[in-house]
This record gives C-alpha cells, sequence and structure tokens, in this order.
C-alpha cells in the first residue's frame, strides 16, 4: 500500500485556510499544534485532518502564492476524491466560499476548484464509477 500521510504547507495565517479545510470536510479536525523554529523565524503550526491524513499548516509565510494562470514552478493545486461534491459544494457556498471553476462535463467524474484564502488552490474530484477505464478517461 502506498498513500499520502501528509503535506507540509506554508501560509501567512493558519487561521483562515483551517476554515477552509474544516468547512470541505467536516469530519476533520485539529490533531496537534504547537510553536517551532523554522531557521531563526518562529512560527505556529497545526496539524489538520483525520486519523489517516492530514495537513500541517506553518504561519508566517511571506510573499504570495504563484500566479496560477501563470508558468512558474511550484505546487499548482492539490485534489481530493470526495463521496459527495454536491454535497461539499453545498457546504462551501454556505460558508461563503465560491467556485473558480467547474470541470469540464465527463460522463464518470465532476469536479470543482477552489482558491483557498491564502490563494492556494484545491480541487474536489466525485468519481460516477467504480470501474478504473471510466474513472480515468481522458477523451
Amino acid at each position: 500500500m502506498m498513500r499520502i500521510e501528509h503535506a507540509n504547507i506554508v501560509v501567512t495565517e493558519i487561521e483562515p485556510t483551517l476554515n477552509f479545510l474544516t468547512t470541505a470536510f467536516p469530519d476533520w479536525g485539529v490533531r496537534g499544534g504547537g510553536e517551532a523554529d523554522w531557521y531563526g523565524t518562529k512560527r505556529n503550526w497545526v496539524h489538520v485532518g483525520n486519523d489517516d491524513s492530514y495537513f500541517t499548516l506553518n504561519d508566517r509565510g511571506t510573499g504570495v502564492q504563484r500566479h496560477l494562470q501563470g508558468n512558474s514552478a511550484g505546487l499548482a493545486h492539490i485534489a481530493f476524491e470526495v463521496d459527495d461534491l454536491d454535497g461539499l459544494v453545498q457546504r462551501m457556498t454556505d460558508a461563503g466560499f465560491e467556485p473558480r471553476v467547474f470541470g469540464d462535463e465527463h460522463p464518470f467524474r465532476k469536479n470543482v476548484y477552489y482558491i483557498d484564502p491564502d490563494g492556494l488552490e484545491f480541487e474536489f474530484v466525485e468519481y460516477l464509477s467504480d470501474d478504473p477505464a471510466e474513472k480515468n478517461m481522458y477523451d
């Protein structure tokens, strides 16, 4: 078995991204947190997720995230598979988060992209088939 256990992200402030993630995933919570010294910079951190996977959010990030419409190197987006995309969109809308764009129409999947308050892009995808040939169809 191989899976992503966690991703470590530096943000300007923890709370906006924490709110975004816990809205998207209401079963996620803060697993722990603290303060650390990162090469001379004191910063706070939290682990937000569930028992199996999480994000580490670190504050005091400087600068801005890469321009998502540009060609700069760096993370473009992170994608999550969800069971109920419509329910996720409703939770996000109720909390004031607006989709950046919905994915192209596809017979076996639907997806939506959001940009969190710190400028990170997240994709959420719901598969409408369990057949890998259908799920991974690109034509």
